[in-house]
């Protein structure tokens, strides 16, 4: 329950079902005491995609609070995995997998994704793909002719990171020169994403892992929530956990 809630409505929720007082602050004694261990799965997986979330940190009072990162992995139709100023912990978890070559990798356009998928296979067993919508988002930021952007996201649809390019050569927007160094920047994960959803080769979004992410953020960011910095790689084991259906007696 303390997976899902905060510890003092579980202490409610405890009673409640079982008429047993449990309080909060033994609840959290007890899952500080546990050990969450990450699943191995049996089956080969083909893709996983990764992302980042933030989980707000106590201060000391008078002192403005901080939000700080954390990386979540989502191994499709397998399990969620979150790590806080730990990446080797999730790297580690991905290759005791039994990975397929290929293996899908997706994410969005933030270096710091990139740096934690890259060790976790081989260069030549990974194909690295950019997330659709995240492309599709930094395209709209271009902004100017309706009738060049629409031109854009058709070639971009099917792949054509150098036609696209030289659509927007002869724009003088920053925001467009821009969205052309962050092209020449990803061009090697951008694919001819028409052909792979309509042949179904693989996801085309890391969808799988965003949801993921507000999973884990309904229990951390909770109405007032805040974590003691240390407490959290814990709290972020104890929700995967319970994501991953490991919490059964």
């Amino acid at each position: 329950m303390s997976a899902n809630a905060s510890y003092k409505n579980a202490e409610k929720d405890v009673e409640l079902f079982t008429g047993i007082r449990v309080p909060s602050k033994t609840q959290q004694r007890l899952v500080h005491r546990q050990t969450f261990e990450l699943p191995q799965s049996e089956q080969t997986l083909e893709e996983l995609s990764a992302d980042g979330g933030k989980i707000r940190i106590r201060t000391p009072r008078g002192e403005e609070c901080r939000w700080l990162d954390y990386k979540g992995v989502r191994l499709h139709e397998f399990a969620t995995g979150a790590c806080f100023q730990d990446n080797q912990q999730l790297i580690d978890w991905v290759r005791q997998q039994p990975l397929s070559s290929p293996l899908i990798c997706l994410g969005d356009g933030h270096d710091g994704i990139w740096n934690l998928i890259k060790p976790m296979a081989p260069e030549t067993q990974r194909r690295e793909i950019l997330d659709w919508y995240h492309l599709m988002e930094n395209l709209e930021k271009v902004g100017g002719s309706n009738r060049r952007l629409n031109r854009a996201r058709a070639l971009l649809w099917k792949g054509d990171v150098d036609a696209t390019i030289a659509l927007f050569e002869d724009c003088q927007r920053k925001q467009a020169k821009n969205f052309c160094v962050y092209l020449r920047k990803h061009h090697h994960r951008i694919v001819n994403y028409e052909y792979y959803q309509s042949e179904e080769i693989c996801s085309i979004g890391s969808g799988a892992v965003e949801s993921a992410v507000k999973q884990i953020d309904r229990r951390t960011k909770i109405s007032g929530a805040q974590w003691k910095k240390e407490n959290v790689p814990q709290v972020l084991a104890h929700r995967c956990a319970y994501l991953n259906d490991l919490l059964t007696l």
